[in-house]
């Protein structure tokens, strides 16, 4: 299949690169994947390459999007840090170009997820303003205002997991204390779980009988059990949910947005994150009384949003 109007999505990770053919209407009409080798930067690069060539040679495409998990320039060209890969002030779009020979646009993860969303998922219908909260083991953000992405001036806004959450709290990877990340991620989430089941082995029987270890416990774990009505996990997902709903209701006072989506891998817990988060949330917001209040909704466009995502900023 060939046409003018598709561009290629790369969504790179710690653990994969993962790219899509995708139509103007988000339409993922073709998919190519590698497994990432994360502390190898040439590799990882080559591996790019491969995917590229790979989709691009049984369809025509104009641009490639790459979306990656780190800190990217105000350019939209080099990956200044990246946590999860070896990159560090990475030259990557003009790398990538000078083997493909397309025109290249590189992305923070979290904004391309970002830009699915309001372009194709929960946010479609919104016409100018959205923030996406992406719960993982950390937690990523992107921001829409005014229709457009906003990337801040040197191209690294919306990063809603390092907002200062408790003065003096717990020690963040970024350096700084008391970030939501810490409270509120996947990673938050096991701890809280960890830390009940070690406290009351009673309420957590469930829990500690999937996992066989309290040290064994990990997030698929403490969902399935909290499914499964086990009350330490039910009470750890409502402590990371409130955290959660208490930093959205921050970025509201702050950007009053439309709409507020939640995404990563955590929202597939569903309501047993998204309800606690939601009850904070409008509980943090109770002094505004009657005025309006972004609703909070869960992601729509699952794994393939960076890739979407990707595809479409190059497509713009």
């Amino acid at each position: 299949m060939s046409g003018p109007e598709l561009t290629v999505g790369i969504d790179v990770g710690g653990t994969k690169v993962l790219g899509g053919v995708v139509t103007p209407t988000g339409e993922v009409i073709a998919t190519a994947r590698r497994e990432t080798p994360a502390e190898d930067v040439g590799r990882t690069l080559d591996f790019i390459v491969e995917v590229v060539t790979e989709l691009t040679q049984t369809h025509k495409a104009t641009a490639v999007g790459i979306g990656a998990a780190g800190w990217i320039d105000e350019s939209r060209a080099r990956v200044l840090f990246a946590p999860n890969l070896a990159w560090r002030d990475e030259p990557l779009r003009e790398r990538i170009a000078a083997q493909i020979d397309l025109p290249v646009v590189v992305e923070n993860d979290a904004n391309v997820a970002a830009w699915a969303e309001f372009r194709f998922g929960s946010a479609r219908d919104v016409t100018t303003s959205m923030a996406m909260f992406t719960v993982g083991t950390g937690i990523g953000g992107g921001l829409i205002v005014n229709g457009e992405l906003w990337r801040g001036a040197h191209g690294m806004a919306a990063e809603m997991g390092h907002m200062r959450t408790v003065p003096e709290g717990r020690l963040c990877g970024c350096g700084r204390r008391g970030c939501l990340e810490q409270y509120a991620s996947g990673s938050a989430l096991v701890r809280a779980a960890r830390e009940r089941a070690k406290a009351d082995p009673e309420t957590a029987h469930r829990l500690i009988e999937l996992a066989g270890s309290v040290d064994a416990i990990n997030g698929p774990l403490v969902t399935k059990a909290a499914r499964e009505g086990d009350p330490a996990a039910r009470e750890a997902f409502v402590e990371v949910g409130r955290w959660l709903g208490s930093g959205m209701a921050d970025i509201v006072q702050l950007l009053d947005v439309e709409i507020v989506v939640v995404g990563g891998g955590v929202v597939d817990a569903g309501e047993l994150l998204l309800a606690p988060a939601r009850a904070a949330f409008v509980d943090q917001l109770a002094a505004r009384g009657s005025l309006p209040v972004a609703p909070v909704v869960a992601a729509q466009m699952g794994n393939l949003a960076g890739v979407v995502g990707a595809a479409d900023l190059a497509r713009r």
